[in-house]
């Protein structure tokens, strides 16, 4: 139970610094062009892949138990990262609207690499 709860919260926590980075930042981080989109989704993935690898360690998942707890981090993480990206105008009102989608996108792929990251250290 208390692997569970540390999870949930450490997924909790990861999408509160995410959505405050994108707050503060993401003015800057939404740049037009093709390379700098083609930049944002290499991060976005050795991201996601690092803190699937890293993640688990840091709640203290033994070796068995490091998938149930990426998962466990990863569907609050998308639960709150859906909520922003419908709401993204309302929360992010400096940057543009039209990129709703590309949050969203971004926000999904990462978890995929999270959960990859996570598969390769069960």
């Amino acid at each position: 139970m208390r692997l569970t709860l540390k999870s949930i919260a450490a997924g909790l926590l990861l999408a509160l610094i995410v959505h405050v980075g994108f707050f503060l930042f993401g003015t800057q981080f939404f740049i037009d062009g093709r390379s700098p989109f083609q930049i944002n989704f290499f991060g976005g993935a050795a991201v996601g892949l690092l803190l699937g690898l890293i993640m688990p360690l840091l709640v203290g998942a033994p070796r068995g138990e490091r998938l149930r707890a990426i998962v466990l981090m990863l569907v609050p993480f998308l639960m709150w990262e859906a909520a922003v990206t419908s709401h993204f105008q309302v929360l992010f009102r400096d940057v543009n609207p039209v990129m709703d989608k590309v949050y969203g996108a971004l926000m999904v792929w990462a978890t995929a690499f999270a959960l990859i990251g996570g598969l390769i250290r069960r």
